[in-house]
């Protein structure tokens, strides 16, 4: 079959990173909601409710192929690009000591997540947003408030969201990178875990496609 490619990116990625991805594209596909084809979400594709679905399995050269294809006859807006899927913004700024920070804000003017520490440059906070970006959407919640950090979502990235409570019995969340770096969190204490999970989750939708504006 030959056409206009409207996305193609290829990268090597971890099998939980992958696992993330098809997760997340599963979950839409579900509720039939548009399918983000890239990171960005910038992409989407509506497919009908029954597309042909193929699986094609290859050995050749060494190599082993395994594609996964949804085929279907086109119809108006299956397709859109340029798509602003996210409904945050982050803000990159100097505090009034001269570090450089971020903080991730909603539509609604909250300030759902920000980096919990300043930075030396600019760079460096660019750094630890790109960090958020790329490790939020599929990292695993653990609830350190159980016995045995009971992992109560399953994920996949280089981080994982750690929900607890603080001494003054707030709830928060926290976003630890496997190198052992915290590399953001709530900004806040929520009067509940449930009110935490959701600020947690709001960040795993919004963080990958969310515009990075300077002050």
């Amino acid at each position: 079959m030959s056409g206009d490619t409207i996305h193609e990116s290829e990268e090597p990625r971890t099998r939980r990173g992958i696992a993330s991805y098809l997760r997340r594209v599963a979950s839409r596909l579900s509720r039939g909601d548009p399918v983000p084809v890239d990171e960005g979400q910038t992409v989407t594709v509506t497919p009908p409710a029954e597309p042909d679905f193929e699986v094609d399995l290859e050995r050749a050269g060494g190599e082993v192929t395994l594609e996964l294809e949804l085929v279907w006859e086109e119809d108006e807006d299956d397709v859109e690009t340029d798509v602003v899927a996210s409904k945050a913004t982050f803000e990159l700024y100097e505090d009034n000591s001269g570090q450089w920070r971020w903080r991730l804000v909603h539509v609604n003017g909250n300030i759902i997540a920000d980096g919990s520490e300043g930075y030396a440059s600019k760079q460096k906070a660019q750094q630890g947003l790109d960090s958020v970006k790329s490790n939020a959407p599929g990292a695993y919640v653990v609830d350190t408030s159980k016995e045995d950090d009971a992992v109560i979502e399953e994920g996949g990235s280089n981080a994982t969201f750690e929900l607890y409570a603080d001494k003054a019995a707030k709830w928060r969340w926290r976003l630890v990178h496997d190198n052992g770096e915290i590399i953001a969190d709530s900004g806040q204490g929520y009067a509940s875990k449930q009110k935490a999970k959701q600020g947690l989750r709001s960040v795993q939708k919004n963080a990958r496609g969310a515009p990075v504006e300077e002050e």
